[in-house]
């Protein structure tokens, strides 16, 4: 079977009407990518803005014209009430609509050991840990800044410490992560499969827990990973497997973290413990770190990707200056 792709590059109030358009011609469904994403403030997740290409997959048959024909008519009476650019076509043969998209996306590699991997795809890369994300998912895929800079340094804490008595290799004790806000779960998921012996993912969303067992199964983990729906306050309540971990991640953004620091954040960190601040803009690093300086917290590192700071900090052991 050999489909016919059909694209349009429009602006974003275009978009919704130009797929409307398109999905009566393609029963499979419509495609819509925006080119740019704006935020309106800082705590904003951002919305798409600009040129949007909106694309859909025909089935070649023998009413292919016709269907084609039609579409044209279609789209040249919505153009009389607002213009409306010419439609492209690209001949796509001997697969479906869905692995056409598919091809956009590659493995990631992140750090030394690491590999996103979408999750219809094996790792190109052996040697690497290979973490399964389906990247037509609404939650964190490993393609933002934010997320690949947390990955580094989860490595980095998990790997390459070397002074921590609760370093994995060298230590009896459990080592355990908390992801505060673990959306799809990839960090909770990276975290286990680079030596974390437990991991406590919690997210406010009860959509974003679900989704995290989801992409735990897809990765092979299990019981180790314990997710559930809460925040910083439920963790130290007790309603959960621990209340502290040597090592804590939040990839959320940055005001969310300076308000959870007061919530009680840098308590879940264990004495000589690390936590990893990720979802922070460059201009807003600062106040991060005074936030987190003010709860006890020493910068280790800080790694920066385009516009976007990830951030590590160290807690320090009792009776043990800074």
């Amino acid at each position: 079977m050999s489909w016919l792709e059909v694209s349009l590059l429009v602006d974003g109030e275009l978009a919704e009407a130009v797929a409307d358009v398109l999905a009566r011609f393609a029963p499979n469904g419509v495609v819509t990518e925006s080119t740019a994403i704006k935020f309106n403030d800082e705590e904003d997740e951002g919305g798409a803005v600009g040129p949007v290409n909106v694309r859909a997959y025909l089935e070649v048959n023998d009413q292919i014209e016709e269907t084609r024909q039609k579409l044209e008519e279609a789209l040249f009476y919505l153009g009389m009430i607002q213009p409306v650019p010419a439609p492209t076509y690209k001949q796509i043969a001997d697969q479906n609509w869905m692995e056409a998209w598919k091809e956009n996306y590659k493995p990631i590699p992140i750090g030394k050991r690491l590999m996103i991997v979408p999750a219809w795809m094996d790792s190109p890369e052996p040697k690497r840990i290979p973490i399964k994300i389906d990247p037509g998912m609404a939650f964190g895929t490993g393609t933002h800044p934010t997320t690949q800079l947390c990955l580094e340094l989860i490595e980095k804490a998990i790997f390459d410490t070397r002074y921590s008595i609760l370093d994995p290799r060298s230590s009896n004790i459990e080592y355990r992560v908390i992801d505060v806000g673990c959306g799809s779960g990839i960090l909770s998921i990276a975290a286990l499969k680079l030596g974390a012996d437990s991991v406590l993912g919690v997210d406010i969303d009860v959509e974003s827990v679900v989704n995290s067992r989801e992409n735990a199964d897809k990765n092979g983990v299990g019981q180790e990973f314990i997710i559930g729906q809460g925040s910083v306050a439920e963790v130290l309540a007790g309603q959960f497997a621990y209340k502290s971990a040597p090592l804590v991640v939040a990839n959320i953004l940055a005001p969310i973290i300076i308000r959870l620091f007061d919530a009680g954040l840098a308590d879940l960190v264990d004495n000589g413990g690390e936590i990893i601040l990720s979802g922070i803009l460059a201009e807003q690093a600062e106040k991060v770190r005074e936030a987190a300086a003010a709860k006890g917290l020493r910068m280790n590192e800080t790694l920066q990707m385009g516009d976007w700071v990830a951030l590590s900090c160290r807690k320090q052991r009792t009776g043990t200056p800074l």
